[in-house]
């Protein structure tokens, strides 16, 4: 899969701009500021429907303009794919492949597949448990429509039952009966999200595994763990057992909406226990294995977005990453970077065809 253009108007900082891309790896060098990371933003807005920064889609219009459109131009197993994202103040954002508006976004999310490695992957270590959800519900959605579909039931019902109980505890009632109905349909979405969400980690850990063992040259153990309360216990059990806590917190406190991905060095917290470095080893090897679970899944190579990944690596994960790339199951890449002498000098080491765009 080859991205050949991209048009932006009215993107963050571009108001009418248009790239020619490479079918291998595309470099957009500049100083800080300029709008290389926004290019990579676009690229990827086109393939998960929204922004990878900045998740309120009207702050990713230009300042001086009411709309922003954005225009990729595919090659995907020899057909050509047209995808338009538009988005007007004031109105819903639209997403068009080939002149067809999709009725829901989530009918286009893995149509595209593509991974990001960014400065900002580090919330996936520092922050809370919904980074790293979100993080594993975005790949499983790639290749499971059926897991999208029923993660955004379990949401909207989710919703239902938090007002329902802040509704009860406002009007000093309760009504048993009307919370059972949502509590089935909890247990019914919530176990199939768990058991898939059980299935991935079984699959993807091993893939993981190997890509931290040959980005850190074997030398350190490290782990992933899958923690839900529904590894202990049943979900209607769990009901139960927290009606009275939900009805004084006034929302829901157990579920797979509590599930956590938890990161570990010699077996113990990455966070407290991993250096900077063998943090970062950690979240590239993370990306890198999403992009092999996809590669397996969609029959078609991901595009790889780097987003000022020079930057924060020493010289011997930059070599380690560089080698990486060189290999066939790498397709069309993107960099960013600040400093065109050491981006060329890396890109001529990868013998790969490349193209550098000055910003």
């Amino acid at each position: 899969m080859i991205l050949q253009q991209i048009s932006l108007v009215n993107y963050k900082n571009f108001t009418s701009k248009t790239f020619q891309f490479n079918h291998k790896i595309n470099c957009f060098i500049g100083n800080n500021g300029v709008g290389k990371t926004n290019v990579l933003d676009a690229i990827y807005h086109l393939s998960y429907s929204k922004s990878y920064f900045n998740s309120v889609s009207s702050q990713n219009i230009n300042h001086n303009s009411d709309f922003f459109v954005i225009d990729g131009q595919y090659q995907k197993k020899d057909r050509e794919e047209k995808i338009i994202i538009s988005l007007k103040k004031g109105q819903k954002k639209t997403i068009k492949r080939n002149g067809k508006l999709y009725e829901r976004f989530s009918d286009h999310i893995g149509f595209l597949p593509l991974v990001i490695i960014s400065p900002s992957d580090s919330d996936l270590i520092n922050n809370g448990s919904e980074v790293r959800r979100k993080f594993m519900d975005s790949i499983i959605s790639q290749s499971d429509k059926s897991y999208l579909t029923v993660l955004i039931k379990y949401t909207k019902t989710l919703s239902q039952r938090n007002a329902l109980l802040k509704y009860f505890a406002l009007n000093s009632t309760f009504n048993a009966d009307t919370l059972a109905v949502y509590n089935e349909q909890l247990v019914e979405f919530g176990n199939s999200i768990h058991q898939k969400r059980k299935d991935f980690i079984a699959n993807f850990t091993p893939i993981f595994l190997e890509r931290y063992q040959t980005l850190s040259n074997h030398k350190e153990m490290v782990s992933l763990e899958y923690k839900s309360q529904l590894n202990e216990t049943d979900l209607a059990i769990l009901f139960i057992d927290n009606l009275q806590k939900d009805r004084v917190l006034q929302y829901t406190s157990v579920g797979i909406h509590k599930d956590d991905f938890v990161f570990k060095i010699a077996g113990y917290p990455i966070k407290k226990f991993g250096s900077q470095g063998q943090q970062k080893t950690f979240l590239i090897a993370l990306k890198l294995a999403q992009f092999d679970f996809l590669s397996q899944k969609a029959s078609v190579k991901p595009i790889l977005l780097l987003d000022d990944i020079f930057d924060k690596l020493d010289e011997e994960r930059v070599t380690e990453l560089i080698n990486l790339v060189n290999q066939d199951a790498f397709g069309q890449i993107f960099i960013s970077d600040t400093h065109i002498n050491r981006t060329e000098a890396v890109l001529q080491n990868t013998k790969q065809a490349y193209e550098i765009f000055k910003l």
